[in-house]
């Protein structure tokens, strides 16, 4: 009993000290002199829907964590206007401060970066880097006419001028970016006070960084990234599948393989595999569609193209479904994406590849379907047509011969004698018409 009592005060005090630390009375142990994380993470590519949830998950991810500071290494040509809207506003609506930093050497942030890189808590650059050139293209041969093209171009503008002022950025420049397609090197861009830090790499960043305060949605944060700890956030396995699905090329690709593989499974009934990747590529399609601005106009050109083709097998048209499916192939991957929201769309060389690839393989598996249906059968009763046997016994006109080392009721039009060489004319039911040849058969006995 005694032992119990001279253990009491040492609980107490050991309550007493946990105490005080949690509730920083030791300045020493406080939480708060602690050096916080730097969430970093890279986004590179196109600027599409499956790059946008990468950053808005990071984000999520720095908040959850009270990181001191998100730091988006960006190098990007551009990409959906609408996934772009959507990285700004998770950036401008963030809980911590976010970074935008065009790194590495030879990177860039045009066109839609430039929007991503304007929105940033900090924006800054590497060395050897460039930023701008956001006017709003046109996809394919095709361009925006002249009352649409205002409209977006002046949509952008005001989108533009309106995060740079917001982040006492150079705005006049940035509607330059959008109306003239102008872009500059780092070190101009910093003179120009379209960024605010020019940094060789990421700790250099970090330390010029440091001390700096930037302006959340409700108050000053004063950056400590000197000393921080850095925490990497990779790609999950379904951020880079909805990455490269996204990608205009990749999903047009995946719609024309799918819609292959079925054709052949058509014009081929039983051979399954292709059947089964034409399907898995198809669903991998419409799934990309669901992310991108499609013109459904186009979708239904490519596969009228595939109807066209598939009568190709079964009508005689003299090439002309053949012609009609190529044309409407073409048009419907020029036309497979609306312009307007689009800023990295189907390449040129990608398009004309994959065309003239389906195409070929297209009219390769109807000729060859064709040849199959316009082929004389070699199995079944009209195989045998044509074989050659023996007479068993005297056809007069009924009798019976061996074809195929089977015995069949035979007549013949004429007296044949028994051990004479016969050929089938034509089958009956179970009866056989044949006539005499001069040549003995051919391995008929």
């Amino acid at each position: 009993m005694y032992k119990a009592y001279r253990r009491f005060p040492v609980v107490i005090a050991m309550v007493g000290i946990w105490l005080l630390v949690s509730a920083g009375v030791y300045p020493a142990m406080s939480s708060e002199q602690a050096p916080g994380q730097i969430y970093i993470l890279t986004a590179a590519g196109s600027i599409n829907p499956g790059l946008a949830d990468f950053i808005l998950e990071g984000i999520r991810s720095a908040e959850k964590a009270q990181a001191e500071a998100l730091v988006v290494q960006l190098d990007t040509p551009g990409g959906l206007d609408t996934a772009m809207r959507r990285i700004v506003q998770g950036i401008i609506n963030a809980k911590v401060p976010v970074v935008v930093y065009v790194a590495p050497k030879g990177a860039r942030a045009a066109s839609a970066g430039l929007m991503i890189t304007l929105a940033a808590h900090i924006s800054a650059m590497a060395p050897g880097t460039n930023i701008g050139a956001a006017h709003p293209v046109a996809i394919g041969t095709q361009k925006l006419d002249k009352v649409m093209g205002a409209k977006v171009i002046n949509d952008m503008v005001a989108y533009v001028r309106s995060l740079a002022a917001d982040r006492g950025r150079n705005a006049d420049w940035a509607e330059k970016a959008v109306r003239q397609s102008v872009s500059v090197t780092a070190g101009d861009a910093l003179k120009l006070k379209v960024i605010d830090v020019l940094a060789d790499d990421l700790p250099d960043l970090l330390k010029k960084i440091d001390g700096r305060s930037v302006r959340l949605t409700q108050d000053l944060k004063t950056l400590k990234t000197a000393k921080a700890s850095t925490v990497f956030i990779t790609e999950g396995l379904h951020h880079r599948i909805l990455k490269h699905l996204a990608d205009p090329n990749i999903a047009m690709i995946l719609m024309m393989v799918g819609l292959a593989g079925l054709y052949f499974e058509l014009a081929h009934p039983g051979v399954i595999l292709p059947g089964v990747i034409g399907g898995i590529c198809l669903l991998l399609a419409f799934y990309a569609f669901q992310t991108l601005p499609v013109n459904f106009i186009g979708i239904l050109l490519i596969i009228l193209a595939f109807i066209f083709f598939l009568l190709e097998i079964y009508v005689t048209s003299y090439g002309m479904l053949s012609i009609a499916g190529i044309i409407s192939l073409a048009l419907g991957g020029m036309m497979l994406y609306r312009r307007e929201e689009l800023e990295v769309g189907v390449s040129l060389g990608v398009l004309l590849t994959t065309v003239v690839a389906v195409s070929v393989f297209f009219l390769a598996v109807a000729y060859l379907a064709m040849r199959a249906q316009l082929r004389k059968p070699l199995t079944g009763m009209a195989g045998l047509v044509g074989e050659r046997g023996v007479a068993l016994i005297d056809l007069n006109p009924n009798g019976k011969i061996l074809v195929h080392g089977e015995y069949w009721e035979a007549r013949a039009e004429e007296f044949i004698p028994q051990g004479e060489p016969v050929e089938v004319v034509q089958v009956d039911n179970l009866n056989l018409l044949v006539r005499r040849v001069s040549q003995p058969a051919k391995g008929g006995v």
